[in-house]
C-alpha cells in the first residue's frame, strides 16, 4: 500500500494554482461573487464527463450564451438561446430544464447553499438535493438530464456531484471553500474510472465494483492518512496517473 508520505508528496505536487487551468475548476474561478461561483461550479459539474478539451468547450459556449455573467442570467429565466446546445447524452431538452430549476431556486429561496445545506441537515443528503431537481422536471425531459443529475438510489457513485462539493468546501489555491455548512472531513472521493483504477493500485480500494460502497471505501481509507481532509488526496491520484502515463508513454 503506498504510504502517508507518498500520497503527500503527490497531492502537493499538482494541487498547485497552475492545475485551475486544465480542469473544470476554472469556470467557479470566473466568478465574481459567490451566486457566481456555486452556479458556474454545479453547471461546470454537470457536464464533466467525457473527453476534457470537449466538455470545456461546451462549457465555453454556455457561457458565452450567459453573456459571460451567470448569476444574472440564471435570475432573468430566458434560457430561449440554448436550443440547439447538445452535449454527448444530453440535448437541449435536458439542459434548458436544469437551468429552469434553477432559476426557479434561486428565485424562490437562497440558491444551491441553502438546498445543499438542507440536504446535509436530513437523513439522505444527495438524495434530498437530487430530488428537488427530479420534483420540478418537466415531462419532456430526456434521459440526458438524468444523466446530468443521476439518482443515488441506484448506487453510483456521483462522482461529479463530490467533485463539485469539494469545490464549494475545501479552501486551497485550487478548492474555493466558499460554504461553511459541512467541512472537508464531510467530503466523498469523487471516484471515476480513472481514480478507481489509481486507487487499486495503490493498494486503497479492493472492491471490483465503481459504485458508492466503493466511494465510502476508498475515503475511509484515505481518512486514515488525513481525517480532517481525507478529498484533498483526489489531487494525488490525478498526479498518480499521469505519472503512470508518462512511463506508459515513454516520456
Amino acid at each position: 500500500m503506498i504510504t502517508k508520505e507518498e500520497l503527500d508528496k503527490l497531492a502537493a505536487k499538482f494541487e498547485t494554482e497552475s492545475f485551475i487551468k486544465d480542469d473544470p475548476i476554472l469556470f467557479p474561478h470566473r466568478g465574481k461573487t459567490k451566486e457566481d461561483k456555486e452556479l458556474y461550479g454545479f453547471i461546470a459539474s454537470l457536464f464533466a464527463y467525457g473527453n476534457r478539451k470537449m466538455f470545456i468547450k461546451k462549457l465555453e459556449d454556455i457561457d458565452s450564451r450567459a453573456g459571460n455573467d451567470i448569476s444574472n442570467y440564471v435570475k432573468n429565466g430566458d434560457f430561449s438561446n440554448l436550443k440547439g446546445v447538445e452535449y454527448r447524452f444530453s440535448k437541449d431538452h435536458d439542459i434548458i430544464p436544469v437551468f429552469e430549476i434553477l432559476h426557479k431556486l434561486y428565485n424562490e429561496s437562497g440558491g444551491l447553499e441553502e438546498l445543499f445545506e438542507y440536504g446535509f441537515n436530513s437523513e439522505n443528503f444527495l438524495q434530498t438535493v437530487v430530488d428537488y431537481f427530479y420534483s420540478n422536471v418537466p415531462e419532456t425531459a430526456g434521459q440526458g438530464f438524468y444523466h446530468m443529475i443521476p439518482n443515488p438510489q441506484n448506487g453510483g457513485a456521483m462522482k461529479r456531484m463530490n467533485m463539485f462539493l469539494r469545490w464549494m468546501v475545501r479552501k486551497s489555491v485550487v478548492d474555493l471553500g466558499i460554504w461553511k455548512f459541512m467541512k472537508p472531513k464531510d467530503l466523498l472521493i469523487p471516484l471515476d474510472v480513472h481514480v478507481a483504477r489509481v486507487s487499486r493500485l495503490m493498494g486503497l480500494l479492493e472492491r471490483k465494483s465503481n459504485d458508492f460502497k466503493a466511494v465510502i471505501e476508498l475515503t475511509d481509507n484515505l481518512k486514515k492518512f488525513c481525517p480532517e481532509d481525507p478529498v484533498k488526496y483526489d489531487f494525488a491520484m490525478f498526479a498518480f496517473g499521469v505519472e503512470l502515463n508518462r512511463i506508459k508513454s515513454g516520456v
